[in-house]
């Protein structure tokens, strides 16, 4: 299974490439934020890959770790990208329910939405394997 992850982050790390680049792209310096999701990324592929060729579940927590605060990160961007579109005013709940309904509405690039929804699979295959390893 956890190949199954390792995959699952590649490809996660693959849309964070592309938008990324997109955003580089189009001549605009990224902010702290998207640098911080983007370094935590890294890191917790690092990590995942660290686990996988050596088999210590610590690191797999560590990537668990990583990609936990790492999606914290990804959530403000989008976040305040809903709030963009649904009005400064909104609370938290609301402005994930803009961001969800624009996501299924395809008001967000498709890769916008893919990475978002993404996320929560690899999350929770990640701690998934984290607690099977560490039970087991």
């Amino acid at each position: 299974m956890s190949y199954v992850v390792l995959v699952a982050w590649l490809v996660q790390a693959a849309v964070g490439i592309l938008l990324l680049t997109s955003w580089i792209g189009h001549g605009r310096t990224p902010p702290r934020t998207v640098v911080t999701h983007v370094t935590l990324s890294v890191l917790g592929v690092a990590s995942w890959i660290t686990y996988v060729l050596s088999d210590m579940v610590l690191w797999a927590w560590a990537a668990f770790a990583l990609i936990a605060i790492g999606n914290a990160f990804g959530d403000m961007m989008l976040l305040r990208r809903a709030r963009a579109m649904g009005g400064s005013h909104l609370s938290t709940v609301n402005a994930y329910k803009v961001a969800l309904r624009s996501m299924f509405k395809g008001r967000l690039p498709l890769r916008v939405s893919f990475h978002a929804v993404f996320a929560g699979v690899v999350f929770f295959s990640t701690l998934g394997v984290c607690i099977a390893e560490t039970v087991g």
